[in-house]
């Protein structure tokens, strides 16, 4: 199940960087000239989760296996994109295919490096990011919604639901607001969801600020929480430079380097941890002699689905979840423990799984 956060942004904001020091890799070259990423980079990393290492010494597991989360490097869209400026159209393309927006803008100052506009101004770049997301959304609409028409006037019944989301869809867009402003009813969410509106993924921002400024934010900054307070979006604050130097040490030089700067944790921690809950998405585990697995699920998921992100096989011919919550795994030193404390549970189909969750699942096919 893999789940992609796109990253966006202007031109020279800090995409690249922040993107090479996620994945470790210098996969997207990071450079002080416009569009300098040619193609979408997408990179898989590590979800951090201190309680797989916990079972693990508890299990005796020969390996971990820690949840993933993939993220996409998307070049520097500038005003315009939405009708082909730059490399607009074709990066559009890519942002339709992630299942939320992460907005990296630039909040800190340096000559160096060229600001395609001129000034910092983080909520003016995204401002530019998303006035060409939804004039592409709202191009895409008025296309789709002729043709829709035209089948609902035979009577369609699926062509005349459609053009009511696309309605409410460009209601919103024609008074400047992105698509996830409409209010849509809980029976229409997949189907909106099947629209792939640009301007309708949840969001989150990401500001990349100076290497003094990684802990507490700067002026530049604390406008942008300001406005995602309104959005009801969450903010990250990080130095993208930081992060490509703790990249390249290993953990006991690392832990040296963030004691220095004060900072309890990598901001990548605190980035991928808040892409995760931004999805609504929570993690399991199954734990043996053999490996430690993290497994990445929605909120919300039920046992056989749970079972099918292992193999289809487990969900198909699914019996029953063995259950046992993390913290009872941890305080009775393990699965035996557990069974003797009367901790582990037999769940059926209709158990949804919690976050946290060891399980053991038993099938037949």
């Amino acid at each position: 199940m893999g789940f992609k956060c796109g990253i966006v942004g202007l031109p020279n904001v800090g995409k690249s960087t922040l993107f090479n020091a996620l994945t470790q890799t210098a996969a997207a070259q990071a450079a002080n000239y416009p569009f300098c990423t040619i193609e979408p980079n997408v990179g898989e990393v590590a979800v951090p989760e201190p309680r797989l290492g916990k079972l693990a010494a508890i299990a005796g597991s020969k390996e971990l296996i820690p949840a993933r989360m993939n993220f996409v490097d998307i070049a520097g869209l500038v005003e315009g994109a939405s009708k082909g400026e730059g490399l607009g159209n074709q990066f559009l393309a890519t942002i339709r295919e992630v299942d939320a927006v992460l907005y990296v803008l630039r909040c800190f100052d340096d000559d160096d490096i060229t600001h395609v506009n001129g000034k910092i101004d983080p909520l003016g770049d995204m401002e530019t990011v998303e006035t060409e997301l939804m004039l592409a959304d709202l191009e895409s609409l008025e296309k789709r919604v002729a043709t829709a028409e035209k089948k609902a006037r035979s009577g369609d019944k699926e062509a005349k639901a459609a053009i009511a989301l696309m309605d409410l869809a460009l209601n919103e867009l024609r008074e400047g607001r992105p698509a996830r402003a409409a209010t849509v009813p809980e029976d229409d969410c997949k189907a909106w969801k099947g629209l792939q509106l640009l301007t309708s993924k949840p969001i989150m921002f990401v500001c990349n600020v100076d290497e003094e400024s990684a802990g507490t934010g700067n002026a530049y900054s604390r406008t942008v929480e300001e406005f995602a307070k309104k959005e009801g979006a969450p903010v990250v604050i990080i130095s993208a430079q930081i992060e490509a130097e703790l990249a390249l040490l290993d953990a006991e030089e690392r832990d040296e380097y963030l004691a220095e700067l004060n900072l309890e944790e990598p901001g990548l921690d605190r980035l991928i941890h808040a892409g995760y809950a931004l999805l609504g998405l929570q993690t399991y585990f199954t734990v043996g002699p053999k490996e430690a697995h993290a497994w990445t699920i929605k909120k919300g998921t039920s046992a056989p689905k749970a079972a099918g992100v292992i193999h289809g096989d487990f969900e198909k011919g699914f019996i029953r979840a063995e259950t046992i919550a993390y913290e009872d795994f941890i305080a009775c030193n393990g699965e035996q423990g557990a069974k003797e404390a009367g901790k582990m549970r037999a769940e059926g189909k209709e158990y949804i799984v919690q976050d946290g969750d060891v399980l053991h699942f038993r099938f037949n096919v």
